[in-house]
């Protein structure tokens, strides 16, 4: 198991992104590898930190000003070669059509509740480990 998984974390509010991190704590599950957070306030820096390299899981916020989550995942499912699997941050569970359409691979509400959420972390960081190896 690799060291450390790197999930990126976009939401122009940054009690949102401090949300996940506690969520997620420093492992989600005893399974898989612990986190690390590259925090992104804005879409051009998510693309950045994509083109990059390196990133495990993206987390995105659907609430984001001025450019949702959804939005951007669409963005980047379209635009980023191999692109790593998206947990969706939705206002309302009612949403779960657009998260689909997004192309999300998992989605949670907000506000973030820890057990859910840590759980679906895993879940996706567990789908990209089988998938390296």
């Amino acid at each position: 198991m690799q060291p450390t998984a790197t999930v990126l974390v976009y939401s122009d509010d940054s009690n949102t992104r401090e949300q996940v991190r506690l969520a997620a704590g420093r492992r989600p599950a005893p399974d898989v590898p612990l986190v690390e957070f590259v925090e992104c306030a804005t879409p051009d820096a998510v693309l950045r930190e994509l083109d990059r390299g390196g990133i495990d899981v993206c987390v995105l916020d659907g609430e984001a000003v001025p450019m949702g989550g959804m939005g951007v995942c669409r963005q980047i499912k379209d635009e980023v070669f191999n692109c790593p699997p998206v947990l969706l941050l939705m206002g309302r569970p009612q949403d779960a059509w657009l998260a689909t359409w997004s192309r999300a691979d998992a989605a949670v509400t907000l506000p973030v509740d820890p057990v859910e959420f840590a759980s679906a972390l895993a879940s996706l960081l567990r789908h990209k480990r089988l998938l390296s190896a």
